[in-house]
């Protein structure tokens, strides 16, 4: 099953308050991480009208569903937010997949090979 199903989904106003209050945060160019450990894996993808018009907003909130999916194996359960930030459209696919990389490994969120 994808993590990007409704099963997955966090929408819930209290978990969003709570998270950008205590969870942990790393801030690249491209967007904003941020991650609280969890039982279940929740994801959320947020892009405010500082990004753009509806359809850039879409757009960056695509880019950051389609990195998730890609990593999707790798990543820790727990409750995650991604907001994006509007320099997601001025990088190329390459350095935003390395900001993502370089995120997640800060925040320490990929499982451990063992």
């Amino acid at each position: 099953m994808s993590c990007l199903s409704k099963l997955h989904r966090l929408n819930n106003s209290k978990d969003f308050n709570q998270l950008y209050k205590s969870g942990k945060k790393w801030h690249t160019h491209t967007f904003v991480a941020f991650f609280s450990s969890s039982e279940k894996l929740n994801l959320a993808f947020v892009a405010s009208k500082k990004v753009g018009n509806a359809v850039k907003r879409a757009k960056a909130k695509r880019k950051l569903r389609a990195l998730c999916l890609k990593y999707e194996n790798r990543l820790l359960s727990g409750k995650y937010i991604f907001v994006a930030k509007d320099m997601i459209f001025e990088k190329d696919y390459k350095s935003f997949e390395k900001d993502f990389l370089y995120a997640m490994k800060k925040l320490q969120l990929f499982k451990t090979d063992e």
